[in-house]
């Protein structure tokens, strides 16, 4: 028999490491043959014990690549000019890609055959070979990254109170059946890629930014500060009626608690663009990446038909008491604005899906009669807070969050001398937005 490498066959004299980039190249890509006892010109040279060396193989294949592969390897052993070959027989595996478990789903540990050479996948290679083996939803996928935590999913279920373990995880489909990180598992832990920019701008357009941020890590996490991020900027304001003062805030905290959600909830991750929300004096706007499911027209969405694009994330969300039921949270949007004059728009693109919340107190701009709540005499807030720079903007959420802020915490939160931080204290004493509580160096400010 004549001996020589190809596409599918790979000649080796001895059992060396690098025989599990050979059958992980042949696994990942039309199978092939590995003969061990031959040397790469195809002299024959044989081996002395085919039992121990097709063991040594074996051991080596379960332990170092992931997923298990072992099923479509065949062992078997022939004999040319009298001296023994052992013959391992890869067939094109079905979990593809196959990687090497101390380097990861990255290009240095998936291989694929190349010519006669056995060599490192492009990620565009290997995100195919997933969307080929899991199909085309995004989160059902196996994740390129397999060393993720999950600190703040376990702090948000611990808070609500639901059970969350290894069990879970797979109940959940964090995980699937080979033990592996899927791609929902991804996208609630802390490593998570996606992230949501929030923009505050001073009028009706993007002409002046007031503060600028970008959330990231666990969704559970994003959502928890743009949320925070949100309702500190959702200001009270208050109207006289005869002898009753009414309070009223900019926009229903329902109505921003649903379009949150849905921004999460329905976006498309396969994009690697981040969500986007905007919030302009008259209005906010929530834009998330990817329209409407085939089949599903802006009609449809209205009369409460809801397709869900992340059926997996959004069982996490309904775990957690997120959410009640699939197709709410359009309708429950526009009951919060039941009754009043300004009403929620939704736009759509092939995609991008908006949601726009009008500011319902921005009527009362110029109205003298209308003043906000907690706010100076002699000043105008709405004013006040739209001259703040961004270190200012940063002390008041730290203390909207924590309860209360110290002059060493706008130090450290700011980096500057604390003669600064001093000088930023007092000027938000100073416009009615802290007030101090104690004295001397045991001094606190929260908010007015």
């Amino acid at each position: 028999m004549l001996f020589r490498e190809s596409e599918t066959v790979e000649l080796k004299e001895v059992v060396t490491d690098e025989i599990k980039k050979e059958i992980l190249a042949f696994a990942n890509c039309d199978g092939g043959k590995v003969y061990i006892g031959v040397r790469d010109d195809g002299t024959v040279i044989g081996v002395t014990d085919p039992d121990s060396v097709s063991l040594q193989i074996s051991n080596m294949v379960r332990d170092a690549i992931k997923p298990d592969v072992t099923m479509f390897l065949h062992y078997d052993t022939i004999e040319e000019d009298g001296k023994d070959i052992v013959v391992v027989d890869i067939q094109r595996g079905t979990d593809r890609p196959y990687y090497l478990a101390k380097k990861g789903m990255r290009p240095e540990g998936v291989y694929v055959r190349q010519g006669y050479s056995s060599v490192p996948a492009t990620d565009a290679a290997i995100r195919r070979m997933i969307k080929e083996t899991d199909g085309d939803r995004f989160e059902a996928m196996r994740s390129l990254n397999q060393d993720l935590t999950f600190e703040a999913v376990k702090k948000e279920f611990a808070l609500r109170n639901v059970e969350f373990g290894p069990q879970q995880m797979r109940t959940l489909k964090m995980i699937d059946q080979d033990g592996l990180y899927s791609n929902l598992g991804m996208l609630l832990s802390d490593q998570c890629i996606h992230t949501i920019k929030v923009a505050v701008f001073q009028g009706m357009d993007q002409t002046i930014f007031k503060d600028r941020r970008e959330f990231g890590g666990s969704l559970l996490r994003q959502m928890n500060e743009v949320y925070e991020f949100i309702d500190f900027r959702n200001q009270t304001r208050s109207t006289i009626e005869k002898l009753l003062r009414i309070d009223v805030r900019d926009y229903p905290e329902i109505a921003v608690r649903e379009a949150l959600l849905n921004l999460l909830v329905h976006r498309d991750y396969s994009f690697s663009a981040s969500a986007l929300i905007s919030i302009y004096v008259d209005r906010i706007e929530f834009v998330s990446i990817g329209g409407l499911m085939p089949g599903i027209e802006l009609e449809d969405v209205m009369m409460g038909i809801s397709v869900c694009r992340n059926q997996n994330l959004a069982n996490v969300f309904y775990r957690l008491h997120l959410v009640e039921a699939y197709g709410t949270g359009i309708g429950k949007i526009m009951r919060a604005y039941e009754g009043m004059t300004e009403k929620p728009m939704i736009e759509t693109s092939k995609n991008a899906f908006k949601i726009i919340l009008p500011n319902i107190n921005i009527k009362y701009e110029s109205d003298d009669r209308f003043a906000y709540t907690g706010r100076s005499k002699e000043k105008d807030a709405f004013e006040t807070e739209a001259s703040l720079s961004d270190g200012e903007e940063k002390v008041l959420e730290y203390a909207r969050i924590h309860g209360a802020i110290t002059r060493r915490n706008v130090k450290n939160l700011l980096e500057v001398s604390t003669s600064t931080a001093a000088r930023v204290i007092k000027k938000l004493v100073s416009s009615n937005l802290l007030k101090p509580n104690g004295k001397a160096r045991a001094t606190s400010y929260t908010l007015v």
